[in-house]
């Protein structure tokens, strides 16, 4: 149904959004260059000033590389292997039934806010529509830049975001990374990077079954 396209650019700093990491890159540039003209002249000050430039470079970077590529469902799955962190589901077999309408429909509740999701297997994460992420208080992240995303209805710009906790049936997932879609009335999905926690799911005769790695005691949603 969507697909996440191209990560924009996190702000501009003349119009006073600059995101969190491009400031620290341009910080670390400035150290690396002005440590590089000040060693040029023989000073041990600037060696140490680009040193320094140069570690939060790559603090920067490695930052950068945990959080945005926690959206691949597959890099999630192999760093969950290795004990990194990682988005965990656990709870019982929940099974599905196709809804009239061709979809797989459950009722979720996200931070203890009952709402209704479609399971979507075409989907690369979990998405929210705006009016539903400020209603459950799914606020997004400002370390992660927009995203822009292809929907049905062409190119939109969504915003990376974390749901503590949605539960649905006996199942339970926990640190989640979410999108949330600007707007209200929206898609509100289950995506791959959700299913992808599962210890298996699968379709048998029209019903969608998901078994995750830990039963937990089945909850019934309240409003």
């Amino acid at each position: 149904m969507m697909q996440i396209y191209a990560w924009l650019e996190g702000g501009a700093p003349w119009l006073g959004q600059l995101s969190p990491l491009f400031a620290a890159t341009c910080a670390a540039l400035a150290l690396v260059v002005v440590g590089g003209a000040l060693a040029s002249r023989g000073g041990r000050i600037g060696g140490a000033v680009r040193f320094a430039g140069n570690l939060l470079m790559l603090a920067v970077f490695g930052l950068a590389v945990l959080r945005f590529v926690r959206m691949d469902p597959s890099f999630d799955a192999a760093l969950h292997s290795i004990g990194g962190p990682a988005q965990t589901v656990s709870g019982g077999e929940t099974r599905i039934p196709l809804s009239a309408d061709g979809h797989y429909w459950i009722t979720a509740q996200v931070n203890g806010t009952r709402m209704r999701l479609m399971v979507d297997t075409g989907a690369t994460v979990t998405a929210l529509s705006g009016d539903v992420a400020e209603a459950a208080g799914v606020a997004p992240d400002p370390l992660r830049p927009d995203a822009r995303v292809e929907t049905a209805n062409g190119m939109v710009a969504a915003s990376p975001a974390r749901i503590d906790e949605l539960r649905f049936g006996s199942v339970v997932a926990r640190d989640l990374d979410a999108i949330v879609m600007p707007g209200a009335g929206g898609p509100n999905v289950l995506g791959m990077n959700f299913l992808t926690r599962l210890k298996g799911w699968r379709v048998e005769e029209g019903v969608l079954i998901l078994t995750p790695h830990r039963p937990q005691a089945e909850q019934t949603p309240t409003t």
